[in-house]
């Protein structure tokens, strides 16, 4: 793919449609399907990244109407998404672009029919805080003080314990898991999952909330497969 200030500003790969899709309006105008055979690509012309460089809020409109141009198409077909910034220098640079790569990217969107990317977030509780009692001193001072650091550490270990757990049942569900420890002690497994079987997931979150009662868990709505390409 090839990066110019203006042309073609491109969103997502997905099949040639056989009917109409609805389509948003872009960064700055409206978006276009541009077909070629069976694969097409979401575009809109004439968009240009330079002139948004030194103007950050600018920026990051841009970058949130590329995401959610991708998702709004997502909620009518299954999509290829394409990161940010990505051009063709004209239709007949992405024409040959499609054709050179059509039976690759078919086969993708194939695997990826009408799955979509959910993120269950791990947020780690804090432990009870538990006072000592203000009239305890001395010896006793110390030993409640050790008992509550013990306590600490077992809910730590816990923690811990249930965490990589989860990562197993995950990845025993969906072979297709992605874990990533994130900052805070956080945790995120993203799900490759059919979109007609969320009830399914629905229970094993739940299921899985309950053997992990030292997290709290968030389960998001299906994306495109951002983490699946």
């Amino acid at each position: 793919m090839e990066s110019h200030q203006y042309n073609l500003h491109t969103y997502a790969l997905l099949k040639t449609p056989a009917e109409p899709l609805d389509l948003p309006s872009g960064i700055a105008g409206e978006v276009e399907i541009f077909s070629s055979d069976r694969l097409s690509a979401i575009v809109e012309p004439e968009v240009s990244v330079a002139s948004f460089e030194d103007d950050s809020d600018r920026l990051m409109q841009a970058v949130l109407a590329h995401d959610r141009v991708i998702c709004q198409v997502f909620r009518q077909t299954s999509v290829l998404p394409l990161r940010f910034g990505t051009y063709f220098a004209s239709t007949a640079t992405l024409q040959t672009y499609l054709k050179s790569h059509s039976q690759q990217y078919l086969e993708k969107l194939e695997q990826l029919d009408g799955k979509g990317e959910y993120s269950l977030k791990f947020i780690p509780l804090l432990p009870p805080e538990e006072p000592l009692a203000s009239e305890t001193g001395g010896r006793q001072y110390f030993l409640a003080k050790k008992q509550r650091y013990q306590q600490i550490q077992n809910f730590n270990d816990a923690q811990a314990a249930e965490w990589q757990k989860a990562c197993v049942i995950a990845t025993e569900n969906y072979q297709s898991a992605i874990v990533e420890p994130t900052a805070d002690r956080e945790g995120q497994i993203y799900l490759l999952a059919n979109r007609q079987d969320e009830s399914l997931l629905l229970e094993r979150y739940q299921s899985l909330q309950e053997t992990c009662p030292h997290w709290e868990l968030k389960l998001g709505e299906a994306l495109p497969p951002y983490h699946f390409l």
